[in-house]
């Protein structure tokens, strides 16, 4: 049981860590990159995007054990690629099956794509696609290493505590948002 608690929370703590980076991306988009000036690119209150965070879970269940294998045609090692062209598919089909829930939810969705080459209702196109391929890669080759190692320190109860604090919070952030 203590094995699965552990699992659980680290798992939730990954959905939290890339919900906030993701958070901090579209911010940064925005702000930096569009120069929109500054909004909340949340659909909750707090400072995270639950897409992202759901988007990683995903990469590192679906994912991670691919990334272990090595894929060869002939003496290139193709496995990169392979998980670069998975995350590209699936942050694809989870964009696309976000906004048709964000509509179902809230009436709208929150991006709008229409201005891109390759688009699909405005919903997805070629081009942000490849930047979550990438932005994907980041998460799996450079930032889940840390993160792993960051839940496996040996202050269990803090990380625990941690855990519930921040489900709690994103929970009532959850309701609160839907409700008002």
């Amino acid at each position: 049981m203590k094995e699965k608690w552990s699992m659980l929370r680290n798992f939730y703590l990954y959905f939290m860590l890339y919900s906030v980076i993701g958070w901090l991306y579209e911010v940064f988009l925005e702000v930096v990159v569009y120069r929109w000036g500054f909004s909340n690119r949340g659909v909750l209150f707090g400072p995270y995007c639950p897409i992202y965070g759901t988007a990683a879970v995903i990469f590192i269940l679906l994912l991670t054990g691919i990334k272990k294998k090595t894929i060869r045609v002939k003496s290139m090692n193709l496995t990169p690629v392979v998980v670069f062209f998975l995350i590209v598919v699936i942050s694809t089909l989870l964009e696309l099956a976000g906004s048709y829930i964000m509509e179902a939810l809230t009436g709208g969705w929150m991006w709008d794509y229409t201005r891109f080459a390759w688009n699909f209702q405005g919903r997805i196109a070629l081009n942000p696609s490849l930047r979550f391929g990438a932005g994907g890669m980041v998460f799996l080759y450079l930032f889940q290493p840390a993160f792993e190692k960051l839940t496996a320190i040996r202050h269990q109860k803090a990380l625990s505590a941690v855990t519930v604090l921040a489900l709690l919070l994103f929970l009532l952030d959850a309701v609160t948002a839907f409700l008002c």
